[in-house]
């Protein structure tokens, strides 16, 4: 039997789950593939508790910290207990967990580093990567160090690659061939509105109309998708002036841990909320309460400038797969309404999906980390995307000009020391 919280409704995952347990029982690894909603998130990890493998504990790696953060807390409160006990977390400068957590859910980046520390992960007995298909470099990478983990230093561990959208195929074929274990997910109705771009209007305004729009012609809370703070600041500040009757709340990485609950949740006293969210919002989290999703169709992401050798924050326009993700945040828990700031003919236009980080991100940090590990051969990893060849020796120059990297590729007693430091490289190097 898996653990599920009394009075918990039941979730479209629960289905599956017999089915996933009873491939980890036979196998090292299994692919989840579970559209939102359907409780992928916060089901499985106690499902595999009382399984006879699972004698140690469960790390579940989430894509941002309020993800993380929010799923360890409900994972908790389905079992009655607070954040700390049988479940808990651990993300940069905040953590809860016990000598009795056996669900521990970290920041792609927290995770990399204990496989770093300890290469046999002792005392763990499974790895959860949810929402792989984000493909940030620090889950491809945790994913490629887990994999030779397995294979070379611990047969017994297992790991499960869980999300929306990914094309399993692919993933099953990096894990030896793992069964993929499918969940049909809830069929909640989504209707799409679209509203038409306004290059004449700047994205503050435009979103505050949207905003303005929605809120007279449908009920329920409202998540609007932003690129950043300084627009969801802008947006925000629009809104006081012209829908004074909203509760209008940010969620983003810098707004404090009590403010990020204060978004997710409904409002205590019954007030109808406007939630002005980057994509952190866009995967991970379920907002209760919010059946209506304003979309601006704008993404920042770091894309590395090789002609610079900088590292630079640029707006683009928001993939199909990541405007999916965001109109299904309005119906995770029932009938929705997606509003989109663009032409349903210009849809199709845009790129199916966001291209993973490692082709696109500075590769100093990837190369850096595979010196610490001892991986010579990079590619002979198990990556689903290979880093590319020129960017990785350019990375590997640059960190021997630094000296963090001997003339054989080795990493040298500065490189560790510029290893320990949650920097760039170069930064590190400087402080150093």
């Amino acid at each position: 039997m898996h653990r599920k919280a009394p009075g918990v409704s039941q979730l479209p995952i629960h289905a599956v789950l017999p089915d996933l347990l009873a491939a980890l029982r036979a196998g090292q690894s299994a692919v989840l593939i579970a559209p939102p909603g359907a409780g992928k998130t916060t089901a499985v990890a106690p499902a595999l508790l009382d399984d006879p493998w699972c004698t140690g504990q469960v790390i579940v790696l989430s894509p941002r910290r309020v993800a993380a953060r929010a799923a360890a807390e409900r994972m908790a409160e389905l079992l009655g207990e607070e954040a700390g006990g049988t479940v808990g977390y651990v993300t940069r400068l905040d953590a809860k967990r016990s000598a009795k957590t056996r669900v521990l859910v970290v920041t792609e980046a927290i995770f990399v580093s204990t496989i770093l520390n300890d290469p046999e992960l002792q005392g763990v007995s499974a790895v959860l990567f949810d929402e792989a298909h984000e493909r940030h470099l620090d889950s491809d990478l945790g994913l490629a160090l887990a994999v030779e983990a397995q294979g070379v230093l611990r047969e017994d561990l297992r790991i499960v690659v869980m999300s929306a959208t990914i094309d399993g195929s692919r993933f099953a074929a990096l894990l030896n061939d793992a069964p993929v274990v499918e969940s049909e997910g809830k069929a909640h109705p989504l209707s799409v509105k679209w509203l038409g771009a306004r290059p004449d209007v700047k994205i503050e305004a435009a979103m505050a109309s949207a905003i303005q729009t929605a809120w007279r012609e449908e009920a329920g809370d409202i998540l609007a998708f932003l690129p950043g703070v300084a627009q969801i600041e802008r947006t925000a500040d629009l809104l006081a002036e012209r829908l004074p009757q909203a509760l209008v709340l940010p969620l983003h990485g810098q707004v404090e841990p009590a403010g990020q609950r204060a978004a997710i949740r409904r409002d205590p006293q019954g007030r109808r909320r406007v939630v002005l969210a980057t994509s952190i919002a866009e995967t991970s989290l379920t907002l209760d309460g919010v059946s209506v999703v304003v979309d601006a169709g704008l993404s920042r992401r770091a894309e590395f400038d090789k002609a610079a050798g900088v590292t630079r924050l640029v707006t683009t326009r928001a993939s199909q797969a990541s405007a999916a993700q965001r109109a299904g945040r309005a119906a995770r828990q029932g009938p929705g309404v997606a509003y989109r700031l663009w032409e349903e003919a210009a849809h199709a236009g845009r790129a199916a999906f966001d291209p993973p980080e490692v082709v696109t991100s500075d590769l100093a940090p990837l190369a850096l980390t595979l010196a610490q590990w001892g991986a010579g051969d990079a590619a002979a990893m198990a990556w689903l995307d290979t880093p590319p060849v020129a960017a990785m020796a350019a990375a590997r120059g640059a960190l021997q000009a630094l000296g963090a990297l001997d003339l054989d590729g080795r990493i040298t007693a500065h490189g560790r020391a510029m290893a320990r430091l949650p920097m760039e490289p170069a930064l590190a190097h400087m402080l150093l």
